[in-house]
């Protein structure tokens, strides 16, 4: 019974998430909105850790199944892919450079406000 209080609760933060992204025009995700929404719900209390940390934790557990289709879809495309191959090792290089030195700026900016 647990369990199943405990993938409802995750559930009910998904089914959220995927309302909220189709009112918005699925900019954003529905699932990472509900993850958004299950996080927040966590750190202001609204929800207690031991409320969803056994499904929660099932969930990372195996969580490689969850990549197994993306995997597999990849090859399916690799054709596409390969002969892209350095314009996307290029982008995925400087997109990293840039986030790394956003979150760098800010928090040099944060740390000063403290």
């Amino acid at each position: 019974m647990k369990f199943l209080i405990q993938t409802l609760w995750i559930a009910y933060f998904y089914a959220i998430g995927l309302g909220t992204s189709m009112l918005i025009g699925g900019v954003i995700p529905g699932s990472i909105l509900g993850m958004v929404f299950l996080f927040t719900a966590l750190a202001l209390g609204w929800v207690k850790e031991h409320q969803v940390e056994g499904v929660a934790g099932w969930l990372i557990k195996y969580m490689i199944l969850f990549f197994l289709p993306a995997a597999v879809g990849v090859m399916v495309v690799w054709e596409a892919i390969s002969s892209n191959f350095w314009a996307i090792v290029l982008s995925a290089a400087i997109s990293t450079v840039l986030v790394i030195i956003t979150v760098g700026l800010l928090q040099q900016k944060l740390g000063k406000k403290k």
